[in-house]
């Protein structure tokens, strides 16, 4: 299999390993959507960590496959390859890429469908794709745009140019740079701490902001409105709060 889940301690790990570039062919994008469904799905995964290995997050989609189809074939596998993506993007827990190496077009917009991005010193990231003389296909004009605004997005489309790990946090395309052999460890703490968290609350958090984002500011009031009063017939409220009054802040031991 060229897509791995891994779970420990409440960590989902979806770990691409497709040598020696993680290349993102059609089997690579079912194998990711067919795992994100899962760790959705999964009780003991509160939250994922998604991963390359040490040397290459991914350094795109497969363009020895993709050179092989034409325009009928495209149509008829483009909603796929946003599919799989976007069930990244849909998981409804907290989600970290952690990002070594390149992570251009595909691996680039595989590391947008995560809510956290940790990138190595040595990381690379770009959307080259207008250099093949197309653009990006798997979410990059919508989610780079939305991630760092349509300008500074602009720039990358149009020119193809890849970022380095500093730029690409001053762009907020990544949002900490650690040294490259540190990326996992400390992607995997940060999903780490969150898994011990009120599961429900986080979701409630993750789609409150997906969701508001994508509409005028009167309904993104009304979708968090209704996730906050929904929270009070949960358990988690009650331990959290109970905590809370008993042993002041950040004590709470969830389910």
């Amino acid at each position: 299999m060229t897509v791995h889940l891994e779970v420990a301690e409440g960590v989902g790990t979806i770990r691409l390993d497709r040598p020696p570039m993680n290349a993102l062919d059609v089997a690579t994008q079912d194998r990711l959507k067919e795992l994100a469904e899962e760790a959705t799905r999964r009780a003991d995964v509160r939250a994922v960590v998604v991963y390359g290995g040490e040397k290459v997050f991914a350094a795109g989609a497969d363009i020895k496959e993709m050179q092989a189809m034409d325009h009928a074939a495209m149509v008829a596998r483009a909603r796929d390859l946003q599919d799989s993506f976007s069930a990244v993007a849909r998981i409804p827990k907290p989600v970290v890429a952690a990002v070594t190496g390149y992570a251009l077009g595909g691996g680039c917009e595989l590391a947008l469908c995560a809510d956290y991005r940790i990138a190595g010193d040595n990381a690379k990231l770009g959307q080259p794709e207008i250099l093949l003389g197309v653009i990006p296909g798997a979410g990059g004009t919508q989610r780079l745009s939305r991630l760092i605004g349509p300008s500074r997005a602009k720039d990358l489309i149009f020119t193809g140019r890849m970022v380095k790990a500093d730029e690409a946090l001053s762009l907020g395309l990544v949002d900490r740079v650690v040294p490259a052999a540190d990326v996992y460890t400390e992607a995997h703490a940060w999903a780490a701490k969150l898994a011990q968290g009120p599961a429900i609350a986080l979701r409630a958090a993750k789609e409150s902001i997906d969701a508001g984002l994508e509409t005028d500011l009167e309904t993104g009031l009304a979708i968090e409105r209704n996730w906050f009063a929904g929270l009070f017939a949960t358990e988690d409220r009650e331990i959290g709060m109970r905590s809370f009054v008993k042993e002041g802040p950040g004590k709470a031991k969830f389910l």
